[in-house]
């Protein structure tokens, strides 16, 4: 099976981008994308800015890993995700002792926004039904917010990506986003809504954690059938029990029939 590192994306280019999500191997994502490391000066970056989907450990350890900037990190979360990242598990404030953050606001009110520095990349945020990290103070009472999907539109040709790595529903108005993108990149965590749980690794169910399961009846293959040929379909957030990482597995055929990709390290779409 092809080794993979965790779930991080970076949107924009050719000079500068925006990281979704910063995962625990981020540098070596970044030493393996020399977009990401352009050196025109001393401790030079790529990255414009970070864009974070929730305060999930996967999606966020990674933002220690670039606390030697030389000025504060801009970075876009919700109101619900700067709560996690402060209270519940307090990153930002330990970066405050390194190069800062410059927080941005996530509003939920479908205004799109720019990253300064990724020019013709338009965002738009959407909450999605998920679950907050175990430490989040709303663990138990989730709110909008809590974990979200972005559209990502090129203001030159209109094309867009619809990106959800934790999703658990597919409500009205992310279908409607699903179906009006180019690309859909979505929840690929299980297979199986016990998957972990008939391995013994864990009591939790998929969809107790906050995620839709691929296969079945109104699984995430289900409804990505239903998209129009011409979408480009990907899973993403994939976990190491998922059986469609093996190549040679009868769910990765069943993907691939499906007209599904997995995806990989390394992976480029433009749009």
């Amino acid at each position: 099976m092809r080794a993979r590192t965790q779930s991080s994306v970076a949107v924009g280019g050719p000079d500068d981008w925006v990281l979704v999500n910063a995962s625990p191997d981020v540098l070596q994502q970044i030493r393996a994308t020399p977009a990401l490391q352009p050196g025109r000066a001393l401790r030079d970056t790529g990255i414009a800015g970070v864009l974070l989907a929730d305060g999930q450990i996967d999606h966020t350890t990674g933002l220690f890993m670039l606390r030697e900037r030389g000025r504060p990190l801009p970075l876009w979360c919700t109101d619900p995700v700067y709560d996690d990242l402060t209270q519940g598990n307090p990153i930002f404030n330990v970066l405050g002792h390194f190069c800062g953050v410059d927080r941005q606001r996530v509003t939920l009110d479908g205004t799109a926004f720019e990253v300064p520095g990724v020019p013709g990349l338009r965002i738009r945020a959407l909450p999605l039904k998920s679950k907050p990290a175990p430490f989040s103070p709303h663990r138990e009472c989730p709110v909008d917010g809590d974990n979200v999907g972005f559209i990502f539109e090129n203001s030159a040709t209109g094309r867009r990506i619809f990106y959800a790595p934790g999703l658990a529903e597919i409500e009205p108005h992310v279908w409607e986003a699903m179906t009006t993108s180019d690309v859909v990149m979505v929840d690929g965590t299980f297979w199986t809504d016990d998957e972990m749980v008939r391995l013994g690794i864990s009591t939790k169910l998929g969809s107790q954690i906050g995620h839709l399961a691929q296969s079945g009846a109104s699984g995430m293959l289900d409804w990505l059938s239903r998209l129009p040929a011409s979408t480009q379909k990907w899973l993403i957030h994939i976990n190491n029990t998922n059986p469609i990482l093996n190549e040679h597995s009868p769910e990765r055929a069943a993907c691939t029939a499906a007209g599904v990709g997995v995806s990989f390290d390394g992976l480029e779409i433009e749009f």
